[in-house]
């Protein structure tokens, strides 16, 4: 089984096949995603909010990225590992970038890095992949700027900033890039900058028109509760059949039937 580099995942836009990309923060999950062929796991900051419970992903720290990735690596053998960048952990400085980005692939086995931003990042960009650190661009409703864009809404509906992110998207590529997620962008315009750019785009919210797409995976399985963005497919609630399992768990306790003699020693 041949592992997914940044070169299978530029060859597949070249052939036209999908790229398929879904969130994992653990060894289970990541093992099982990772036997079933998905070409990428990202290990995202979004764990902050699935896993850690906090309201943004502005509080995630390098030490817990760090944690869920090497958790992720040691499941994987055929996807490519993408370690999601956390707020604060690349802005400050080309060198706190760098030395950031090198802790993923250095201590937690990931094989590329994804960063927020557009032209104001790409000197970090050219710097991470000149030092031979695999990068994933991120362009539209980017998470880690919430408060800046004002909510998660969608990005680049009017001509001024549909304008600004082709032009970022082209500075990225430019940068050297192998990828980018298109976040919350109209259909069209991410139809553009997919056809404009040589290195493949993953829509998440983005339409059809992406060269892949991503899911936040908690969401694909209707685990997480607390809302349903638009853009997410449920293909399953697995939060009903746990719930139904821990209850008659609970109950099986309470009234004695379990342990049984089949499980005791």
């Amino acid at each position: 089984m041949e592992r997914v580099t940044t070169q299978t995942i530029r060859k597949m836009k070249q052939d036209g096949k999908k790229i398929t990309m879904l969130t994992a923060y653990d060894y289970s999950t990541a093992a099982m995603l990772d036997q079933v062929g998905i070409d990428i796991l990202l290990v995202g900051d979004s764990l902050g909010m699935v896993v850690l419970g906090y309201e943004t992903t502005l509080p995630v720290t390098m030490d817990e990225m760090l944690h869920h990735t090497r958790a992720v690596a040691r499941a994987t053998n055929r996807a490519m590992v993408v370690g999601d960048m956390p707020f604060m952990s690349y802005q400050v400085s080309v060198e706190q970038a760098l030395e950031n980005a090198g802790k993923f692939l250095k201590e937690a086995d990931a094989h590329a890095v994804k960063l927020e931003g557009g032209v104001e990042i790409t000197d970090t960009v050219k710097k991470l992949v000149d030092s031979g650190i695999p990068v994933m661009g991120h362009l539209g409703l980017t998470p880690q700027s919430i408060h800046q864009l004002g909510g998660y809404g969608v990005q680049g509906k009017e001509d001024e900033t549909a304008k600004k992110m082709i032009k970022d998207a082209m500075a990225l590529e430019e940068a050297g890039i192998f990828s980018l997620v298109l976040e919350c962008v109209p259909t069209m315009l991410a139809k553009e900058i997919t056809e404009k750019i040589s290195v493949p785009t993953i829509g998440i919210g983005a339409g059809i028109y992406c060269d892949g797409q991503v899911l936040v995976t908690h969401d694909l399985l209707g685990i997480f509760e607390k809302f349903v963005p638009k853009f997410v497919k449920r293909y399953v609630e697995l939060n009903k059949p746990i719930k139904k399992a821990v209850n008659e768990f609970i109950e099986e306790v309470r009234e004695g039937k379990f342990p049984g003699p089949e499980h005791s020693f």
